[in-house]
């Protein structure tokens, strides 16, 4: 057992999610599911390495309680993005900038690297974030305003926008 990762699974009320993380900070959260055992699925095959330690994560389970109750919360947590790309890192750090409550073009994110008309790319890099919410791909629109793609899906996509909706 590699006790450098960690992990914690918690009902959160609006379903059960997970967060495996090391030293160095957070691997992978879930979105909420509907078992303790889904959520063990999605956090991958690292977690069979990891040791259980729910302190470990400090508050972050409550904040993704109170997140996904509608309450406006920061996750300003350190990440551990060593498996990513540089490309991925930049889209990701660019990414956890963008506010509560709006959102962001693909394109307008690709501009922001420098790299203009490389939305497709942004939208591919986006797509493999292992930190939903922590790293809020879905405030990333298409240019229309439409939703574009999400890896929890397109309605989850649109549950999360409309949970930050100023009207809430």
């Amino acid at each position: 057992m590699n006790v450098e990762l960690k992990y914690a699974i918690s009902n959160i009320g609006a379903g059960w999610v997970g967060v495996l993380g090391s030293n160095s900070g957070l691997l992978r959260v879930t979105l909420p599911q509907g078992t303790a055992r889904e959520v063990e699925w999605r956090l991958g095959d690292r977690v069979k390495e990891a040791m259980r330690a729910d302190d470990f994560f400090g508050n972050l389970l409550g904040r993704l309680g109170g997140y996904f109750a509608g309450q406006r919360v920061t996750f300003a947590d350190e990440l551990d993005l060593s498996r990513a790309t540089a490309f991925q890192r930049e889209v990701w750090r660019l990414t956890r900038l963008i506010p509560y409550g709006e959102t962001r073009s693909y394109g307008w994110v690709a501009e922001q690297l420098g790299k203009a008309g490389a939305g497709r790319a942004v939208g591919q890099a986006l797509g493999r974030n292992p930190l939903p919410v922590i790293v809020p791909c879905h405030r990333v629109v298409a240019k229309d305003g439409g939703l574009g793609g999400y890896s929890g899906g397109v309605a989850e996509k649109d549950y999360l926008l409309r949970l930050e909706s100023p009207a809430n």
